[in-house]
């Protein structure tokens, strides 16, 4: 019924599963980036007080 786990504690490197991973948080980040912008008026540098 459920697919096997794998034995390794962790896989390091470019796996499919570390690079769904990466890619879903790039999208979350760059969603929250212009949500930022929307709701402050600046852009995140400025928000964070970095420019």
């Amino acid at each position: 019924m459920y697919p096997e786990k794998q034995t390794e504690l962790r896989n390091w490197g470019f796996t499919p599963s570390a690079e769904s991973l990466n890619g879903r948080l790039a999208m979350l980040g760059f969603a929250l980036a212009i949500v930022i912008e929307l709701l402050s008026g600046e852009g995140v540098l400025h928000f964070l007080r970095l420019i």
